[in-house]
Protein backbone atom coordinates (compact mmCIF):
# COMPACT_ATOMS: atom_id res chain seq x y z
CA UNK A 1 0.00 0.00 0.00
CA UNK A 2 2.83 2.40 -0.06
CA UNK A 3 2.88 3.42 -3.35
CA UNK A 4 -0.57 5.14 -3.53
CA UNK A 5 -1.27 7.60 -6.37
CA UNK A 6 -2.88 10.62 -6.46
CA UNK A 7 -4.13 13.44 -8.73
CA UNK A 8 -3.68 17.15 -7.93
CA UNK A 9 -6.28 20.40 -8.00
CA UNK A 10 -9.25 21.14 -6.46
CA UNK A 11 -12.89 21.10 -8.50
CA UNK A 12 -10.62 19.70 -11.01
CA UNK A 13 -11.42 17.44 -14.77
CA UNK A 14 -9.92 14.56 -13.75
CA UNK A 15 -9.39 10.99 -15.66
CA UNK A 16 -7.56 7.84 -14.13
CA UNK A 17 -7.17 4.28 -15.33
CA UNK A 18 -5.56 1.49 -13.56
CA UNK A 19 -2.12 1.22 -15.16
CA UNK A 20 -2.97 -2.81 -15.02
CA UNK A 21 -5.67 -2.54 -17.57
CA UNK A 22 -4.57 0.21 -19.87
CA UNK A 23 -7.18 1.92 -22.66
CA UNK A 24 -9.98 1.36 -20.21
CA UNK A 25 -10.99 4.24 -20.27
CA UNK A 26 -12.89 5.54 -23.41
CA UNK A 27 -12.00 8.12 -25.76
CA UNK A 28 -14.04 10.95 -27.17
CA UNK A 29 -17.30 9.35 -25.24
CA UNK A 30 -18.94 8.39 -22.09
CA UNK A 31 -21.01 5.24 -22.86
CA UNK A 32 -19.65 3.37 -25.52
CA UNK A 33 -21.72 0.34 -26.99
CA UNK A 34 -19.19 -2.22 -25.64
CA UNK A 35 -16.97 -0.61 -23.19
CA UNK A 36 -12.92 -2.25 -23.03
CA UNK A 37 -12.53 -5.34 -20.81
CA UNK A 38 -16.41 -6.20 -20.69
CA UNK A 39 -16.79 -3.15 -18.25
CA UNK A 40 -20.11 -1.36 -17.53
CA UNK A 41 -20.26 2.58 -18.18
CA UNK A 42 -22.08 4.36 -14.50
CA UNK A 43 -22.62 7.60 -14.22
CA UNK A 44 -22.68 9.73 -10.41
CA UNK A 45 -23.76 12.73 -10.12
CA UNK A 46 -23.35 14.88 -7.14
CA UNK A 47 -25.64 17.70 -9.05
CA UNK A 48 -28.82 17.74 -11.15
CA UNK A 49 -28.19 17.20 -14.37
CA UNK A 50 -29.23 21.24 -15.54
CA UNK A 51 -27.20 23.06 -12.70
CA UNK A 52 -25.07 25.59 -14.08
CA UNK A 53 -21.98 24.51 -15.65
CA UNK A 54 -19.99 26.03 -12.57
CA UNK A 55 -21.55 23.85 -10.40
CA UNK A 56 -22.17 20.62 -12.22
CA UNK A 57 -20.84 17.63 -10.95
CA UNK A 58 -20.82 14.06 -11.63
CA UNK A 59 -18.15 11.36 -12.60
CA UNK A 60 -18.04 8.63 -14.97
CA UNK A 61 -17.12 5.30 -13.88
CA UNK A 62 -15.78 2.00 -15.71
CA UNK A 63 -16.77 -0.99 -13.41
CA UNK A 64 -17.01 -4.51 -13.33
CA UNK A 65 -19.88 -4.94 -12.27
CA UNK A 66 -22.56 -2.27 -12.20
CA UNK A 67 -23.68 -1.08 -8.59
CA UNK A 68 -26.75 -1.90 -8.90
CA UNK A 69 -25.60 -5.41 -8.34
CA UNK A 70 -26.95 -5.92 -4.81
CA UNK A 71 -29.59 -7.61 -2.52
CA UNK A 72 -32.23 -5.88 -1.04
CA UNK A 73 -31.67 -2.95 2.19
CA UNK A 74 -33.12 -3.74 5.28
CA UNK A 75 -32.63 -1.22 8.34
CA UNK A 76 -30.22 -1.75 10.45
CA UNK A 77 -30.44 -1.53 14.57
CA UNK A 78 -27.33 0.99 14.32
CA UNK A 79 -28.95 4.06 16.44
CA UNK A 80 -25.59 5.99 16.95
CA UNK A 81 -26.33 7.45 13.88
CA UNK A 82 -29.04 10.17 13.56
CA UNK A 83 -30.92 13.00 12.86
CA UNK A 84 -33.12 13.24 16.05
CA UNK A 85 -32.58 17.00 16.85
CA UNK A 86 -35.63 16.53 19.14
CA UNK A 87 -33.97 14.42 22.25
CA UNK A 88 -33.04 17.06 23.91
CA UNK A 89 -34.21 20.23 25.55
CA UNK A 90 -32.37 23.09 23.54
CA UNK A 91 -29.20 23.91 25.82
CA UNK A 92 -27.77 27.50 25.53
CA UNK A 93 -24.71 26.49 27.93
CA UNK A 94 -21.01 26.97 26.83
CA UNK A 95 -20.44 23.07 26.55
CA UNK A 96 -16.87 21.43 26.67
CA UNK A 97 -16.35 17.41 26.05
CA UNK A 98 -13.56 15.88 27.49
CA UNK A 99 -11.82 13.10 24.88
CA UNK A 100 -14.49 10.87 23.34
CA UNK A 101 -13.29 6.97 24.28
CA UNK A 102 -11.32 4.61 22.44
CA UNK A 103 -12.83 0.95 22.42
CA UNK A 104 -11.34 -1.07 25.11
CA UNK A 105 -11.11 -4.76 25.96
CA UNK A 106 -11.65 -7.52 23.58
CA UNK A 107 -14.79 -4.96 22.19
CA UNK A 108 -14.22 -4.92 18.04
CA UNK A 109 -16.03 -1.72 16.98
CA UNK A 110 -15.20 -0.45 12.96
CA UNK A 111 -15.42 2.51 11.79
CA UNK A 112 -19.42 2.95 11.04
CA UNK A 113 -20.20 1.20 13.82
CA UNK A 114 -17.61 3.68 16.01
CA UNK A 115 -19.52 6.91 14.70
CA UNK A 116 -22.05 8.52 17.15
CA UNK A 117 -23.82 11.63 16.34
CA UNK A 118 -23.06 14.47 18.60
CA UNK A 119 -25.12 17.54 17.32
CA UNK A 120 -26.89 18.71 14.35
CA UNK A 121 -29.63 21.18 12.87
CA UNK A 122 -31.97 20.84 9.60
CA UNK A 123 -33.03 17.98 7.20
CA UNK A 124 -31.37 15.68 4.88
CA UNK A 125 -34.78 15.01 3.30
CA UNK A 126 -35.08 18.32 2.13
CA UNK A 127 -31.28 19.10 1.60
CA UNK A 128 -30.42 21.97 4.26
CA UNK A 129 -28.26 21.10 7.46
CA UNK A 130 -25.62 19.66 8.95
CA UNK A 131 -24.63 16.98 12.03
CA UNK A 132 -21.21 16.59 14.24
CA UNK A 133 -20.18 13.22 14.44
CA UNK A 134 -16.88 11.64 15.98
CA UNK A 135 -15.58 8.29 15.32
CA UNK A 136 -13.23 5.69 17.32
CA UNK A 137 -12.81 2.13 16.31
CA UNK A 138 -10.09 -0.61 16.71
CA UNK A 139 -10.50 -2.49 13.84
CA UNK A 140 -10.71 -2.33 9.79
CA UNK A 141 -13.90 -2.49 8.16
CA UNK A 142 -13.41 -6.39 6.50
CA UNK A 143 -16.07 -6.74 3.50
CA UNK A 144 -17.84 -3.71 4.40
CA UNK A 145 -18.23 -0.74 2.37
CA UNK A 146 -20.25 2.71 3.48
CA UNK A 147 -22.11 5.81 1.58
CA UNK A 148 -23.75 8.55 2.44
CA UNK A 149 -26.58 9.35 0.50
CA UNK A 150 -27.46 12.89 2.83
CA UNK A 151 -24.28 14.48 2.24
CA UNK A 152 -20.46 14.81 2.22
CA UNK A 153 -18.65 13.52 4.99
CA UNK A 154 -15.49 16.02 5.99
CA UNK A 155 -13.24 13.45 7.80
CA UNK A 156 -10.64 14.95 10.69
CA UNK A 157 -8.58 11.55 12.26
CA UNK A 158 -7.21 13.22 15.59
CA UNK A 159 -5.48 9.87 16.61
CA UNK A 160 -4.35 6.90 13.89
CA UNK A 161 -3.75 6.84 10.16
CA UNK A 162 -6.59 5.80 8.09
CA UNK A 163 -6.20 4.03 4.91
CA UNK A 164 -9.78 4.94 2.75
CA UNK A 165 -10.56 2.99 0.17
CA UNK A 166 -12.72 4.14 -2.25
CA UNK A 167 -14.10 3.27 -5.66
CA UNK A 168 -11.91 5.74 -7.72
CA UNK A 169 -8.54 4.78 -5.68
CA UNK A 170 -7.43 5.08 -2.21
CA UNK A 171 -6.47 7.62 0.16
CA UNK A 172 -4.43 7.71 3.24
CA UNK A 173 -5.08 9.89 5.74
CA UNK A 174 -2.96 11.05 8.88
CA UNK A 175 -4.03 12.98 11.55
CA UNK A 176 -3.25 16.75 10.21
CA UNK A 177 -4.76 15.84 7.22
CA UNK A 178 -8.45 15.67 6.10
CA UNK A 179 -10.77 13.51 3.45
CA UNK A 180 -13.80 14.63 2.16
CA UNK A 181 -16.02 11.85 0.90
CA UNK A 182 -18.62 13.38 -1.27
CA UNK A 183 -22.31 12.22 -1.61
CA UNK A 184 -22.98 8.54 -2.70
CA UNK A 185 -19.27 7.60 -2.74
CA UNK A 186 -19.04 4.17 -1.53
CA UNK A 187 -15.36 3.86 1.34
CA UNK A 188 -14.09 1.70 3.42
CA UNK A 189 -11.93 1.97 6.00
CA UNK A 190 -9.07 0.07 6.97
CA UNK A 191 -6.82 1.04 10.62
CA UNK A 192 -3.57 -0.07 12.03
CA UNK A 193 -4.01 1.13 15.55
CA UNK A 194 -7.02 2.32 17.36
CA UNK A 195 -8.08 5.76 15.61
CA UNK A 196 -10.66 8.54 17.00
CA UNK A 197 -11.55 11.51 14.86
CA UNK A 198 -14.40 13.92 14.13
CA UNK A 199 -16.64 13.93 10.76
CA UNK A 200 -18.69 17.46 9.71
CA UNK A 201 -21.68 16.30 7.46
CA UNK A 202 -23.48 18.46 4.89
CA UNK A 203 -27.15 17.48 3.90
CA UNK A 204 -27.20 17.89 -0.19
CA UNK A 205 -24.22 20.45 -0.91
CA UNK A 206 -20.63 20.43 -1.06
CA UNK A 207 -17.89 21.96 0.02
CA UNK A 208 -15.60 24.24 -2.09
CA UNK A 209 -12.81 26.83 -2.05
CA UNK A 210 -13.80 30.20 0.07
CA UNK A 211 -13.20 33.34 -2.63
CA UNK A 212 -10.03 35.32 -1.37
CA UNK A 213 -11.61 38.54 -2.35
CA UNK A 214 -8.72 41.41 -1.48
CA UNK A 215 -6.37 38.37 -0.76
CA UNK A 216 -6.06 38.36 -4.32
CA UNK A 217 -5.15 34.95 -6.72
CA UNK A 218 -3.29 33.09 -4.00
CA UNK A 219 -3.17 32.30 -0.03
CA UNK A 220 -4.97 29.70 2.38
CA UNK A 221 -5.70 26.41 1.05
CA UNK A 222 -4.60 26.51 -2.30
CA UNK A 223 -6.21 23.95 -4.76
CA UNK A 224 -2.56 22.01 -6.33
CA UNK A 225 -2.64 21.14 -2.59
CA UNK A 226 -5.75 18.75 -2.64
CA UNK A 227 -5.16 15.24 -3.65
CA UNK A 228 -7.99 12.46 -5.26
CA UNK A 229 -6.90 8.92 -5.64
CA UNK A 230 -6.12 7.52 -8.76
CA UNK A 231 -7.69 4.59 -10.02
CA UNK A 232 -7.57 1.06 -8.17
CA UNK A 233 -9.43 -1.42 -8.89
CA UNK A 234 -10.33 -4.88 -6.97
CA UNK A 235 -11.73 -7.71 -8.63
CA UNK A 236 -12.86 -10.34 -5.50
CA UNK A 237 -15.57 -12.16 -5.74
CA UNK A 238 -17.27 -13.11 -1.87
CA UNK A 239 -19.43 -11.66 0.44
CA UNK A 240 -19.45 -7.58 0.75
CA UNK A 241 -22.10 -6.08 3.21
CA UNK A 242 -22.88 -2.28 1.90
CA UNK A 243 -23.56 -0.01 4.72
CA UNK A 244 -25.93 3.07 3.87
CA UNK A 245 -26.75 6.17 5.51
CA UNK A 246 -30.05 6.96 4.27
CA UNK A 247 -32.24 9.70 6.09
CA UNK A 248 -30.06 9.70 9.34
CA UNK A 249 -31.12 6.31 9.39
CA UNK A 250 -27.96 3.33 8.83
CA UNK A 251 -29.81 0.21 6.60
CA UNK A 252 -27.65 -2.51 5.15
CA UNK A 253 -27.69 -4.99 1.98
CA UNK A 254 -25.11 -7.65 0.63
CA UNK A 255 -23.66 -8.33 -2.62
CA UNK A 256 -21.20 -11.25 -3.98
CA UNK A 257 -18.06 -8.90 -5.06
CA UNK A 258 -16.26 -6.25 -3.96
CA UNK A 259 -17.67 -2.65 -4.73
CA UNK A 260 -14.11 -1.10 -5.60
CA UNK A 261 -13.97 -2.69 -8.99
CA UNK A 262 -14.25 0.61 -10.81
CA UNK A 263 -10.80 0.37 -13.52
CA UNK A 264 -10.77 3.22 -14.66
CA UNK A 265 -13.24 6.88 -14.37
CA UNK A 266 -13.08 10.67 -15.47
CA UNK A 267 -15.22 13.62 -13.98
CA UNK A 268 -14.90 16.11 -11.37
CA UNK A 269 -17.08 15.00 -8.43
CA UNK A 270 -14.37 13.18 -6.69
CA UNK A 271 -13.17 11.78 -2.81
CA UNK A 272 -9.82 14.20 -1.93
CA UNK A 273 -7.76 14.46 0.77
CA UNK A 274 -5.72 18.03 2.29
CA UNK A 275 -3.19 18.04 4.51
CA UNK A 276 -3.15 21.06 6.77
CA UNK A 277 0.17 21.90 7.12
CA UNK A 278 0.17 23.37 3.79
CA UNK A 279 -2.37 26.21 4.89
CA UNK A 280 -0.61 29.34 3.99
CA UNK A 281 -1.93 31.61 6.25
CA UNK A 282 -3.09 35.17 6.08
CA UNK A 283 -2.78 37.70 9.86
CA UNK A 284 -2.36 41.30 10.40
CA UNK A 285 1.17 42.81 10.75
CA UNK A 286 0.01 45.99 12.61
CA UNK A 287 -2.61 45.95 15.06
CA UNK A 288 -5.81 44.52 16.09
CA UNK A 289 -7.67 40.91 14.65
CA UNK A 290 -8.65 39.38 11.54
CA UNK A 291 -11.58 37.64 11.78
CA UNK A 292 -11.16 34.26 11.82
CA UNK A 293 -12.70 33.09 8.77
CA UNK A 294 -9.13 33.87 7.83
CA UNK A 295 -8.66 30.63 8.53
CA UNK A 296 -11.21 29.08 6.82
CA UNK A 297 -9.82 26.18 4.44
CA UNK A 298 -13.15 24.52 3.40
CA UNK A 299 -16.40 26.43 3.16
CA UNK A 300 -20.48 25.44 2.29
CA UNK A 301 -21.91 27.85 1.69
CA UNK A 302 -26.25 29.11 2.44
CA UNK A 303 -28.72 30.53 -0.02
CA UNK A 304 -27.47 33.43 1.78
CA UNK A 305 -25.07 35.30 0.01
CA UNK A 306 -21.87 35.34 2.45
CA UNK A 307 -22.91 32.85 5.47
CA UNK A 308 -22.06 29.39 5.67
CA UNK A 309 -23.95 26.10 6.36
CA UNK A 310 -20.73 24.80 7.22
CA UNK A 311 -17.20 26.57 7.60
CA UNK A 312 -14.57 24.35 8.48
CA UNK A 313 -11.99 26.49 9.96
CA UNK A 314 -8.12 25.85 11.82
CA UNK A 315 -5.84 27.26 13.92
CA UNK A 316 -2.60 26.67 12.65
CA UNK A 317 1.19 27.40 13.94
CA UNK A 318 2.05 30.86 13.04
CA UNK A 319 3.81 34.38 13.72
CA UNK A 320 1.87 37.42 15.47
CA UNK A 321 3.69 40.03 15.35
CA UNK A 322 0.47 42.41 16.07
CA UNK A 323 1.33 46.11 18.34
CA UNK A 324 -0.94 47.06 21.40
CA UNK A 325 -3.19 44.03 20.47
CA UNK A 326 -4.42 41.83 23.08
CA UNK A 327 -3.35 38.31 20.88
CA UNK A 328 -5.45 35.85 21.82
CA UNK A 329 -9.22 34.99 20.70
CA UNK A 330 -11.56 38.08 21.49
CA UNK A 331 -14.49 38.18 24.05
CA UNK A 332 -17.38 37.02 21.45
CA UNK A 333 -21.25 36.41 21.19
CA UNK A 334 -21.90 35.05 17.78
CA UNK A 335 -24.63 34.66 15.32
CA UNK A 336 -23.25 31.50 14.37
CA UNK A 337 -22.79 28.21 16.29
CA UNK A 338 -19.11 27.41 16.75
CA UNK A 339 -17.41 23.07 17.45
CA UNK A 340 -14.81 23.23 18.31
CA UNK A 341 -12.00 20.24 18.36
CA UNK A 342 -8.67 19.48 18.92
CA UNK A 343 -6.19 17.14 16.62
CA UNK A 344 -3.03 17.64 18.83
CA UNK A 345 -1.18 20.34 21.23
CA UNK A 346 -2.68 22.87 23.18
CA UNK A 347 -5.43 25.04 22.46
CA UNK A 348 -4.26 28.83 23.21
CA UNK A 349 -7.21 30.33 24.59
CA UNK A 350 -8.06 27.26 26.54
CA UNK A 351 -4.31 26.19 28.32
CA UNK A 352 -4.80 22.46 30.00
CA UNK A 353 -9.01 22.83 29.32
CA UNK A 354 -9.66 21.67 25.66
CA UNK A 355 -7.80 18.22 25.23
CA UNK A 356 -6.80 16.52 22.15
CA UNK A 357 -10.22 14.36 20.99
CA UNK A 358 -12.34 16.84 23.45
CA UNK A 359 -14.22 19.39 22.11
CA UNK A 360 -16.19 22.03 22.59
CA UNK A 361 -19.50 23.66 21.21
CA UNK A 362 -20.38 27.48 21.66
CA UNK A 363 -23.86 28.02 20.42
CA UNK A 364 -25.62 30.98 18.43
CA UNK A 365 -25.03 34.44 20.85
CA UNK A 366 -23.62 32.06 23.45
CA UNK A 367 -20.31 34.32 24.85
CA UNK A 368 -16.98 32.67 25.13
CA UNK A 369 -13.40 33.81 25.29
CA UNK A 370 -10.28 33.23 27.15
CA UNK A 371 -10.37 31.90 30.04
CA UNK A 372 -8.89 33.88 33.44
CA UNK A 373 -5.54 32.53 33.13
CA UNK A 374 -4.85 33.28 29.33
CA UNK A 375 -6.71 37.13 29.81
CA UNK A 376 -4.21 38.38 32.65
CA UNK A 377 -1.29 36.64 31.00
CA UNK A 378 -1.67 38.03 27.60
CA UNK A 379 -2.84 41.37 29.10
CA UNK A 380 0.69 41.84 30.34
CA UNK A 381 2.93 39.86 28.22
CA UNK A 382 5.67 41.81 26.00
CA UNK A 383 4.37 42.65 22.86
CA UNK A 384 7.23 41.09 20.39
CA UNK A 385 7.03 39.02 17.17
CA UNK A 386 6.44 35.52 18.48
CA UNK A 387 5.48 32.07 17.71
CA UNK A 388 1.44 30.92 17.87
CA UNK A 389 0.20 26.89 18.69
CA UNK A 390 3.53 25.59 17.48
CA UNK A 391 3.16 21.83 17.70
CA UNK A 392 -0.90 22.48 17.65
CA UNK A 393 -3.65 22.32 15.91
CA UNK A 394 -7.07 23.31 16.55
CA UNK A 395 -10.20 23.32 14.09
CA UNK A 396 -13.69 24.83 14.10
CA UNK A 397 -16.88 24.08 12.55
CA UNK A 398 -19.03 26.88 12.11
CA UNK A 399 -22.66 26.93 10.92
CA UNK A 400 -25.20 29.75 10.72
CA UNK A 401 -27.43 27.26 12.33
CA UNK A 402 -28.59 26.65 15.70
CA UNK A 403 -26.99 23.39 16.79
CA UNK A 404 -28.99 20.19 18.73
CA UNK A 405 -28.09 18.25 20.95
CA UNK A 406 -28.19 14.34 20.86
CA UNK A 407 -29.50 12.33 23.63
CA UNK A 408 -25.49 10.55 23.27
CA UNK A 409 -23.49 13.47 22.94
CA UNK A 410 -25.89 15.35 26.03
CA UNK A 411 -25.79 11.87 28.04
CA UNK A 412 -24.37 8.86 26.57
CA UNK A 413 -20.95 9.39 26.07
CA UNK A 414 -20.96 10.86 29.36
CA UNK A 415 -17.74 13.11 28.46
CA UNK A 416 -19.71 16.61 29.35
CA UNK A 417 -17.97 18.71 31.55
CA UNK A 418 -20.52 19.91 34.04
CA UNK A 419 -17.51 22.63 35.50
CA UNK A 420 -16.54 24.24 32.34
CA UNK A 421 -17.96 27.67 33.36
CA UNK A 422 -15.96 27.85 36.06
CA UNK A 423 -12.99 28.32 33.70
CA UNK A 424 -14.45 32.26 33.34
CA UNK A 425 -15.38 32.90 37.00
CA UNK A 426 -12.44 33.92 37.99
CA UNK A 427 -12.15 37.31 36.03
CA UNK A 428 -11.91 40.56 37.92
CA UNK A 429 -13.28 43.80 37.36
CA UNK A 430 -11.02 45.88 36.66
CA UNK A 431 -12.70 49.16 35.91
CA UNK A 432 -11.12 52.12 37.32
CA UNK A 433 -13.21 55.02 37.21
CA UNK A 434 -10.77 57.68 38.38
Amino acid sequence: MSGLRYLSGFGSEFSSEDPRRPGALPVGQNSPQRCAYGLYAEQLSGSAFTAPRSENKRTWLYRIRPSVVHRPFRISDNRNINHNWDEEEPNPNQLHWHPFDLPVGGEKTDFVDGMHTICGAGDSKCKTGIAVHVYSCNVSMGNRAFYNSDGDFLIVPQTGELLIKTEFGRLRVAPNEIAVVQQGMRFHVEISEPSRGYILEVFGRHFELPDLGPIGANGLANPRDFLAPAAHYEDVDGRFEIVAKYQGRVFSCEQDHSPFDVVAWHGNYVPYKYDLSKFMVINSVSFDHCDPSIFTVLTCQSDRKGTAIADFVIFPPRWSVQEHTFRPPYYHRNCMSEFMGLILGEYEAKRGGLAPGGATLHSIMTPHGPDAGCFEAASAEPLRPARVADNTQAFMFESCLGLSLTKWGAKTCDKLNPDYYKCWQNIKKQFDDK
